[in-house]
């Protein structure tokens, strides 16, 4: 019989760590936490598997789970000596969600459960406060209305601030038991008022609420969101968490916090976190208090009044330091803790792998490695590469003038410019517009995902470095400020007001989540030096990957770029894009229009010195190292009237003519039309003037540099094997007059772009004439689909929400069809040419699970635009890792 409910408690946990799968992170970690024998709360774990079948089975349970919960229901009373219900013995739980991979804020959570008007009396006069019991009830009433019932927590919240300001009370915690039970009164009435029903008093049908109330929020929109921008399947469901409950909000000896055995914006070693006193976990996070220093040290840093946790409690500190400790060098990574202290006892609430930024885990994994912690290959392993784009773009100029408006937390670093706006949706569609933003809410929620996606950076007023905004942007690599309080946003005005100066809706300001500061206007912004924690972990990337790294490159400046990334040739250059520049696309549209060769190579060797320099300056930034050359793809007709103008009066032809001409040539789908060799075929001219410009390049490239240069020239949309070898025949007659005429021998190979289904079916055929393959996976997977990547977007992600395709091919590698085109390819190329080099130049080069994907096939290089080079090196080798893995296991 399938096992639905683990427990834990007292020490025994029928669960471990290796359990996330089927016990969410939070369970599992919990029973690991309790096998270890640390001070949890005594709970049970409804697995991931009971959400699954709840969803198949039209939202219902599996017939045995209500018996299944019942006797956990009991564990949990024989551990703590009380009962679920039971006013004489109460027992009070929380319910909380827990999937397997952290979705922090995203799920649903219910604490206090099992209150009601009688059992509230029991827990008075138990714990001896009464104003803490109906506090708890309170809380309880309008988490549960909001979660489980659907009554928005604003409504209370509007009641709550009413009664404060009517009462002359600022803080909650200056409300009397008395008092409390006013504001519960009215509670309840507001929920009978707009529900039409009372609020619930059985602890049972509260549970069960609950219960459902956290697998429905599997299916939420927040989490829907963030399982799209971080690629968790829907099908691995969530787990509910069920377990007794300690209080944080009994007096001044109790308390709740948030903390980190490591700093998640730098990965320096020290404890990071806050806590409240009197309080329960959801006020840390919320920002309705301004939360205290765990530590001493950062309460001087911060340059707080209030008291660190080290003063005030330090026995219960130091039991926290030591099991932070303890827990660090178990999982052997930072964790991420919730804690509650009860009357002074502490009581550990979870732990998990820390969301952290790239510098930090940088610099966690390097130092990790430097303890013996971790081996280099386990540092490797432990960063995700799409993270290292944090790391890739511009920080705010220290030269720079600064017109600091205002001043918050710094919850996560990087500097972000946009215009402000105040809501998600305006973001989100800012973003579909070009425009970049900065989202600047009083707080953010889990509603706000979406456009925290959309800005380039985030502003909060209230809040702390461990508030909803802090950890959700620093898990996105988004710069983010919290806590901002000396500015007051007013979302009906439309008006964000600093320092007597007022900011509205499209003005640009400046956000700083290195040290906090928000400034007005666009600052000037500085690129990152690579070096350090970087420079470690890259170099043994370097050591354990296989395949190349080249980049997508055709500027000098892109070319420089990608070399300081650490690329290793250029895997594609795009000639096109080198025509469009100035003059020369009115000499390569002279050399489209021309009816006569003659005509045609007058117009080109106005191009050919302008390539020469162009390649020259190629060859000698990348000193050696292998350029991949692909002719022209694009059509070049001109399209307006003033363009036709400009050429015929280049040509001194009439207009007219020259339109005629043009409209004979025009074609309704130039991609699939006369681009790639189809144009070299047709005007073998252009491939003579650009082999002749390549292999002169060359040659002074390598008298320059004392090597000689092996240009590799890729002929694109080959489907026939003859018309590669039409046009490697030209290709090699210049090859052989400019070393006649140089007197230099010139290495080099000739290859083609796989980008056609019919040439990766019929590669055993071209590898007799290409000495390379590049699969030019753009293309490829346009044209094994039958669809524009220009227009696809349009419904891929109708699709991928309907559950048709999981992700947008053009993102990320379509395994199952493109993928098995380029395995094809790759075999039956290797079968004639042993020795054919294999690489990869579409934006999948980039792409770390396609990364994985070009090892598993045995591919040569990826190639990919110059900011994705680092990416692409610590994806390749991670791939080999996991791939030397695999081999050892079968073997």
């Amino acid at each position: 019989m399938t096992k639905w409910v683990y427990t834990f408690g007292d020490g025994a946990a029928e669960g471990r760590a290796g359990d996330r799968n089927l016990l969410g992170g939070k369970g599992a970690n919990l029973a690991e936490m309790c096998s270890l024998g640390l001070p949890v709360p005594p709970g049970f774990t409804i697995t991931t598997e009971v959400c699954n079948a709840y969803y198949a089975n039209g939202r219902t349970y599996p017939t045995s789970l209500e018996a299944d919960v019942l006797a956990a229901l009991d564990h949990i009373g024989r551990l703590t000596g009380r009962n679920f219900g039971d006013p004489s013995k109460l027992l009070l739980v929380s319910v909380r969600s827990g999937a397997r991979a952290s979705m922090p804020g995203m799920m649903d959570t219910v604490l206090n459960l099992g209150l009601n008007d009688e059992t509230v009396e029991a827990l008075a006069a138990d714990s001896g406060d009464a104003r803490f019991a109906y506090d708890s009830y309170r809380r309880f009433i309008q988490m549960y209305s909001d979660v489980v019932m659907g009554l928005d927590h604003e409504v209370f919240e509007e009641i709550l601030e009413d009664q404060k300001a009517s009462l002359g009370h600022e803080l909650d915690t200056e409300l009397t038991a008395i008092e409390w039970q006013g504001v519960i009164a009215l509670y309840k009435a507001k929920v009978e008022e707009e529900l039409g029903k009372p609020f619930p008093q059985d602890p049972r049908e509260q549970l069960w609420g609950a219960i459902g109330a956290v697998f429905s929020s599997w299916m939420n929109n927040r989490a829907i969101t963030y399982r799209r921008l971080h690629d968790i399947p829907e099908s691995w469901g969530t787990a509910v968490n069920v377990q007794a409950m300690v209080f944080g909000n009994m007096g001044d000896t109790s308390a709740t916090g948030v903390a980190f055995t490591r700093n998640p914006s730098t990965g320096e070693k020290q404890l990071y976190g806050e806590f409240l006193v009197n309080a329960q976990g959801e006020d840390v996070v919320a920002g309705i208090r301004t939360p205290q220093n765990i530590t001493e040290a950062a309460r001087i840093a911060a340059g707080s009044d209030k008291p660190s946790l080290q003063k005030l409690m330090p026995e219960a500190f130091q039991s926290f330091v030591d099991i932070s400790d303890r827990l660090e060098k178990h999982y052997r990574d930072m964790q991420d803790l919730e804690f509650t202290i009860e009357r002074g006892k502490l009581w550990m609430l979870q732990t998990r792998s820390g969301k952290r930024t790239a510098k930090a885990a940088l610099r966690i994994a390097v130092e990790m490695a430097k303890d013996g912690l971790i081996t280099k290959e386990e540092a490797v392993a432990r960063i995700d590469p799409a993270s290292l784009d944090q790391l890739l773009h511009p920080t705010i100029d220290p030269k720079a003038a600064r017109d600091v408006i205002g001043v918050g937390l710094p919850a996560s670093p990087g500097a972000a410019t946009g215009e402000i706006v105040f809501s998600s949706g305006e973001a989100e569609d800012a973003k579909a517009q070009g425009r970049k933003v900065i989202l600047v809410r009083v707080e953010t929620s889990p509603e706000d995902i979406h456009g925290m996606h959309a800005a380039e950076g985030i502003l909060t007023t209230r809040g702390g470095m461990t508030s909803h905004a802090a950890v959700v942007a620093r898990g996105m690599g988004k710069p983010c400020v919290s806590g901002a309080g000396s500015l007051r946003v007013d979302y009906k005005a439309g008006t964000l007001i600093s320092m007597g100066q007022t900011f509205r809706k499209g003005d640009i300001i400046t956000i700083d989540g290195g040290n906090g500061q928000v400034l007005k206007g666009a600052v000037a912004m500085l690129q990152p030096e690579l070096s350090g924690d970087f420079a470690a972990i890259m170099e043994w990337a370097d050591a354990a990957r296989r395949m190349k790294v080249r980049t997508n490159a055709e500027t000098p400046l892109d070319a420089r770029m990608a070399r300081s990334f650490g690329a290793e040739g250029i895997g594609l250059c795009r000639t096109e894009h080198m025509f469009f520049e100035g003059d020369r696309i009115i000499a390569m549209r002279e050399t489209i229009l021309a009816d006569t060769e003659k005509d045609r190579r007058s117009a080109l060797d106005k191009l050919l010195p302008m390539q020469r320099s162009d390649f020259l300056e190629l060859f000698e930034i990348m000193a050696g190292l292998p350029v991949t050359i692909r002719p022209p793809l694009h059509e070049f007709l001109p399209k307006t009237d003033a363009e036709l103008a400009e050429v015929a009066t280049a040509m001194n032809v009439p207009a007219d003519k020259l339109r005629q001409r043009t409209e004979a040539l025009h074609e309704f789908n130039p991609m699939l039309g006369h681009r790639g060799c189809r144009l070299a075929v047709s005007y073998p001219e252009i491939a003579e003037m650009q082999a002749r410009a390549i292999f002169e390049a060359a040659v002074q490239a390598g008298h320059k540099a004392g090597a000689l240069v092996v240009p590799e020239i890729m002929v694109p949309l080959v489907g026939l094997v003859k018309e590669l070898q039409y046009v490697k025949a030209r290709i090699d007659a210049v090859a052989q007059s400019v070393m006649q005429e140089t007197g230099t021998k010139i290495d080099y190979l000739t290859g083609t772009m796989i980008e056609l289904p019919r040439a990766a079916i019929r590669a055993h055929v071209i590898a007799e004439a290409a000495e390379f393959f590049s699969f030019g996976t753009n293309d490829l997977t346009q044209t094994t689909f039958g669809i524009s990547r220009d227009d696809a977007a349009s419904f891929l992600e109708t699709y991928r929400q309907k559950g048709i395709i999981e992700q947008d091919p053009f993102v990320s590698l379509d395994i199952d069809g493109v993928g098995e085109l380029v395995r094809i390819a790759a075999e039956k190329g290797k079968g004639t040419r042993p020795d054919i080099k294999l690489g990869i130049c579409g934006e999948h080069g980039g792409d770390p699970a396609s990364i994985r994907f070009c090892e598993e096939v045995g591919l040569d290089y990826v190639s990919c635009s110059p900011y994705r080079v680092p990416i692409a090196r610590l994806a390749a080798a991670q791939a080999a890792v996991e791939a030397a893995k695999g081999r050892a296991k079968r073997a």
